[in-house]
């Protein structure tokens, strides 16, 4: 309870409606019941799974990319439908570049219209009761607990992570994916169906190539005007507290760049520290 209603979650929303909208509610369900009987949280915040969710990035397409409009809509209602606390909508051309000003607009004001004017908001959990929905809410719920016995049958995440559990899971979903795609299994509007010989033009962002120069300039000026003495000894205290157990670094981190110390300079501090993570190649 000293920290639980300080926790919060980011998910992702994808296309189909009703599973996310699913995927949330037994979320919640699962979190609210694992701190109240496991944990034996007694503050009613704690049992509360707050949450932002971000549309799904990995469903745009470069291909008909106005298409991806529609994707985001989609995607954001089953999020506010599920209960987001905040939420992210994708611009229709990341697929292709940095999002341009419009494209950035259009994703605001899909928000904006979820808003104001669907009126999916005026209410909690508009779906419940839905017989569909809550099936689709208690087989994830159930799917999820699977998941965790699983997880914890390796020993837990760490041991997980180290026999390459996730990592082959996410692989073989990526191949399983990709395979209903060009099998057709799976349609995907304007990739492997409904696809039209004309080429949707959109706006895309141009950088600007002298900005790298002027960034260059800006961060020489820094390490110029800086105490460097005072630097170098914020990196040595990060670099000693990197290398013992059990050590907050956010109190060095913070002291350093206070001092304006870089993020390269603090990253290879704690490479020097830790090394660096490679993943191992899993079959």
């Amino acid at each position: 309870d000293s920290f639980a209603p300080r926790i919060s979650f980011f998910f992702n929303a994808h296309n189909d409606f009703f599973e996310e909208i699913g995927k949330y509610r037994a979320a919640r369900r699962i979190w609210g019941r694992e701190l109240s009987e496991t944990f034996g949280a007694r503050n009613p915040r704690s049992c509360m799974l707050r949450f932002h969710a971000q549309t799904a990035g990995v469903s745009l397409t470069a291909q008909q990319p106005l298409n991806n409009v529609a994707r985001v809509a989609v995607q954001a209602l089953a999020a506010v439908l599920g209960g987001a606390q905040s939420l992210h909508t994708n611009s229709l051309d990341e697929a292709l570049a940095l999002p341009s000003e419009e494209a950035v607009t259009v994703a605001l004001r899909t928000q904006q219209i979820l808003a104001h004017e669907s009126g999916v908001a005026n209410t909690v959990d508009p779906l419940g009761g839905s017989y569909f929905v809550e099936a689709m809410s208690d087989e994830l719920e159930r799917q999820a607990y699977a998941y965790f016995d699983q997880v914890n049958q390796h020993g837990g995440v760490i041991p997980a992570i180290e026999e390459g559990l996730f990592q082959r899971e996410i692989t073989e979903a990526a191949v399983r994916f990709q395979r209903e795609v060009e099998s057709k299994r799976r349609i995907i509007v304007g990739v492997n169906d409904y696809v039209s010989g004309e080429r949707q033009q959109v706006p895309i962002l141009r950088m600007d190539e002298a900005g790298q120069q002027r960034q260059i300039e800006r961060l020489a000026t820094v390490r110029r005007t800086r105490d460097n003495r005072a630097v170098s000894h914020c990196l040595t205290e990060l670099a000693q507290a990197a290398r013992q157990p059990d050590i907050n670094l956010m109190p060095p981190i913070l002291a350093a760049v206070n001092e304006y110390a870089t993020l390269q300079e603090m990253m290879d501090v704690l490479r020097e520290a830790w090394g660096v993570y490679e993943e191992a190649a899993i079959l």
